[in-house]
């Protein structure tokens, strides 16, 4: 069993259903609430677990009610809290997501404890694959990638929340995994690792230095709600490298993961586990086999 550190965030997700999303100015009304578990990195370790890597967590969350659900489930989830720090002074981090009838979302964080998260070097004994995403403090995240580098632990980074990186801190990142928009933000970059744009339905373009650019299709399936896709792309893609498998291999499954992520509503609700993974493959390799 491979292991995976994620270095992430952890909060707790309140969702809004809207026809549309509302105009400057313009209060509509929701058809639908919920609240539930998420965070870029609560949701990318749970969803690497699933997937049957071994999960270590490495965040922070307050000392309160919030904080002891999401200890509590990634305990469930068989990942490895011990890195998962409390503060007494910050609330547990939230979420605030509008979701439209197309599924589409848009969302606002509240870091919270979030912004206490700090890095020990002993979360990596043991590491196949470190994961970050920037939804905790970014000198936190470049304190993880670079002690990964130095140990010799493949470094994957969700570039998520969009912000601006040096070419310094991308030259230490083996995988840089981005949506468009995300992508762009970057701006001109010098980054010579490989790079996976996702672009939802329109599936995923892959860098790889030295080879021509390729286009990963995205599988067909009924939207629901997109968010916690990204997140269970990256999770299912770091424990596929983590055991051992390809950048082929990692891609199929991370791509397989997020559209069934899609499905369903919610984040930590919709994530999939390696059973709705398989069979999703597989009702893909049916539909290809009965048109060739």
């Amino acid at each position: 069993m491979g292991r995976v550190v994620v270095v992430g965030s952890l909060n707790v997700d309140h969702t809004m259903r809207v026809e549309r999303f509302p105009d400057v100015g313009e209060t509509l009304t929701a058809s639908g609430f919920a609240s539930g578990l998420g965070g870029k990195g609560f949701n990318q370790a749970v969803t690497a677990a699933r997937m049957g890597a071994g999960v270590v967590m490495v965040g922070c969350v307050g000392a309160d009610a919030d904080g002891d659900q999401l200890l509590r489930t990634l305990s469930e989830e068989g990942v490895d809290a011990g890195f998962v720090r409390r503060d007494a002074e910050r609330p547990t981090g939230r979420a605030h997501i509008t979701v439209d009838d197309e599924g589409r979302n848009s969302i606002l964080v509240v870091p919270g404890a979030n912004a206490e998260a700090t890095f020990p070097s002993a979360a990596l004994d043991g590491a196949d694959v470190v994961l970050a995403q920037l939804e905790c403090p970014l000198e936190v995240v470049a304190v993880a990638i670079a002690a990964a580098r130095a140990a010799g632990v493949v470094t994957v980074l969700n570039a998520a929340p969009a912000q601006t990186l040096t070419n310094e801190f991308l030259g230490l990142v083996d995988y840089l995994v981005a949506n468009e928009t995300e992508a762009d933000c970057l701006g001109r970059v010098s980054y010579h690792g490989v790079a996976v744009i996702t672009g939802g339905e329109r599936g995923a373009l892959v860098l790889v230095p030295g080879h021509e650019s390729r286009r990963i299709p995205a599988l067909a399936v009924s939207v629901v709600d997109t968010t916690g896709a990204g997140d269970a792309f990256c999770g299912a893609f770091a424990a596929t490298l983590a055991n051992g498998g390809k950048l082929g291999d990692a891609l199929r499954w991370a791509t397989a993961a997020g559209a069934q992520t899609v499905m369903r509503e919610g984040a930590f609700a919709s994530l999939p586990s390696a059973i709705d993974v398989e069979h999703l493959l597989s009702r893909a390799q049916a539909r290809r086999d009965a048109h060739s």
